[in-house]
């Protein structure tokens, strides 16, 4: 059994640096500026042989209720709720603050195992404000620096005396085996959404009400989710990944280095889906921003659903869903059919519909058609459309073969494969999308020259 510890402490003391150390990759976005972390990560931390769950936190500070500050403090007191070990960091170089002592009593009063880290520590400049934290009644700093991995052995003593101190130090078990229990308690692997969309399209809002909980920073301020947020959800006994991303706006507007390195998160969570629900507001959907987000997801070859959300404020006419299925046909003909599921994050209004459309695209995304069934399909096609004739030489046609899928990925064999036409391609992949039910799923078609087998008598 493994144990779960919350990293908290002020803004910019260097706690998802220290997240990212833990888990062995760039998992947060880390920038010199305070208050960069606003929701809370979760990642899979190992020191040594100790696997446990880290919580990277946004900074504790003093706000007035309801405003954005305030609802970050909030989300960090659920993580340290939420917590078998607290690990409070401070910044050694600036040494303990008024804000450092307020934090301290906060996670006093829990009660949990409380481990102070002493970050910066690196160098003399460090040793005054690692001494000056005995001051905080937690007992001994453990001196560290996360950007340079110093004192990681001190601090791994300190967290399996602190997970011994629970009574399970024997249930600490290598990172294989927890992830190989935890794989075969599901019994089915995870289908892994990204939730795209452009700022304020509601994603933060739709995947708290999926999870039936505030787990994600919301309000009415546009770009509030900056990292890309990954929670497990499990929907009518099947397991899900859902990552919530930050939203997209145009390149030209994304002047900020912050705002880059949230938008780099967001298209890394896009590349590791494999389900992408691309979320449009029902009040003007499929603006020009939309389509460039739905090209990309295509380019991507990943499996593309688009919700409509805000489906509550607009007014309901005959044929509106209609209309909007004929509208996603004409805005993305590269995916035509795909999924058009409207929704409201705010009433949970069409949930179920957007999540069985997520199954069914997924099913199309993974699907193989036989060898047998698509030669003869081919030669149809051929037969009713043969390929036109390029500079009076006609281009033959031999046979097609489906290599893989996700997405589904065919190889037509020819040659002068540099002389057939784009529209004719086009054609074979509209065929081949109506003919083996393709609907709403990138398909990857390539020509490839058989070998000439007399080339090597020409020379």
């Amino acid at each position: 059994m493994s144990f779960t510890a919350a990293i908290v402490g002020r803004p910019n003391v260097g706690k998802s640096t220290l997240f990212n150390r833990l888990v062995g990759r760039k998992l947060a976005l880390v920038d010199d500026r305070p208050g960069v972390t606003r929701d809370r990560r979760e990642g899979l931390a190992r020191i040594g042989d100790l696997v446990f769950t880290a919580v990277d936190t946004a900074g504790f500070e003093e706000a007035p209720p309801g405003s954005l500050s305030a609802r970050m403090r909030a989300q960090t007191e659920t993580a340290i709720a939420q917590a078998d070990v607290v690990l409070l960091m401070i910044d050694a170089r600036a040494g303990v603050t008024p804000l450092d002592r307020a934090f301290a009593d906060l996670v006093r009063r829990t009660g949990k195992p409380a481990i102070l880290v002493a970050n910066k520590s690196e160098g003399r400049a460090g040793e005054a404000g690692a001494l000056e934290a005995y001051a905080l009644g937690l007992g001994e700093p453990i001196a560290i620096s996360a950007e340079h991995g110093e004192g990681l052995a001190e601090l791994y003593a300190a967290l399996r005396a602190a997970h011994a101190a629970r009574g399970d130090a024997d249930d600490a078990a290598p990172a294989r085996e927890i992830r190989r229990g935890a794989a075969a308690s599901q019994g089915v692997a995870p289908i892994r959404i990204a939730v795209v969309g452009r700022p304020n399209a509601g994603k933060s809002t739709l995947i708290n009400r999926l999870l039936g909980t505030e787990r994600l920073l919301t309000g009415p301020e546009a770009g509030i989710t900056r990292d890309a947020i990954a929670v497990d959800l499990e929907w009518h006994g099947r397991p899900f990944q859902v990552y919530d991303t930050a939203g997209l706006r145009r390149r030209a507007r994304v002047q900020e280095k912050l705002e880059k390195l949230s938008v780099a998160d967001a298209l890394r969570a896009i590349r590791f889906a494999e389900v992408v629900v691309l979320l449009v507001d029902a009040q003007a959907p499929f603006e020009e921003q939309d389509l460039r987000i739905a090209d990309l997801v295509v380019r991507e070859g990943r499996a593309l659903v688009v919700g409509i959300n805000k489906w509550d404020l607009v007014e309901r006419r005959p044929g509106a869903l209609a209309k909007l299925r004929e509208e996603a046909d004409h805005w993305l003909p590269q995916v035509k059919g795909v999924p058009v599921a409207p929704v409201s994050g705010l009433t949970g209004e069409g949930l179920d519909r957007l999540m069985q459309a997520v199954i069914d695209i997924y099913e199309i995304w993974n699907r193989r058609v036989p060898t047998a069934a698509l030669n003869r399909w081919f030669a149809g096609a051929v037969a009713a459309h043969p390929p036109p004739a390029v500079s009076g030489r006609r281009v033959k046609l031999n046979y097609i073969t489906q290599p893989k899928a996700r997405p589904p990925t065919f190889v037509l064999f020819c040659a002068r494969a540099d002389a057939v036409p784009d529209a004719y391609r086009r054609y074979l992949v509209n065929s081949l999308r109506e003919t083996f039910d393709l609907p709403g799923t990138p398909i990857r078609l390539t020509l490839r020259e058989k070998e000439n087998p007399y080339a090597a008598r020409r020379s």
